[in-house]
């Protein structure tokens, strides 16, 4: 069975940090470029980020570039979002899916994402 779990979530204040991840199983995580997404109560989920099959290559949307940094460990079937700086308006649920488009990361065409792990930026 294909998987994607993510973890890491939780309640933030407004410039902390946190490290989300994302494990695949039932696949090769290295086939594929992988990303991920978010969605905020009443709104469209956003691809936020986006990460070549080897991690050499990575890419942003504009809100959070600067802030948040996308890894993978192949050797883990493992991806991570590292987010500092947090704001309220990165409040939502993060997603990791397959595939993305490293060159534009906010395009939506993933064939598979996980349940989801909940971000919350509040003071």
């Amino acid at each position: 069975q294909l998987q994607l779990v993510e973890s890491g979530g939780g309640l933030v204040q407004p410039g902390g940090s946190l490290r989300l991840s994302c494990v695949a199983s039932g696949f090769t995580l290295e086939t594929y470029t992988i990303g991920w997404f978010r969605q905020a109560p009443g709104k469209e989920r956003e691809g936020v980020s986006c990460i070549s099959n080897s991690g050499a290559s990575a890419n942003y949307i504009g809100s959070v570039k600067g802030r948040f940094t996308i890894s993978r460990d192949n050797a883990k079937n493992t991806v991570y979002l590292e987010m500092n700086n947090l704001k309220p308006d990165d409040t939502g649920v993060y997603y990791c899916a397959v595939p993305c488009r490293v060159a534009a990361p906010w395009i939506d065409e993933y064939d598979l994402w996980g349940r989801g792990t909940q971000v919350t930026v509040s003071s």
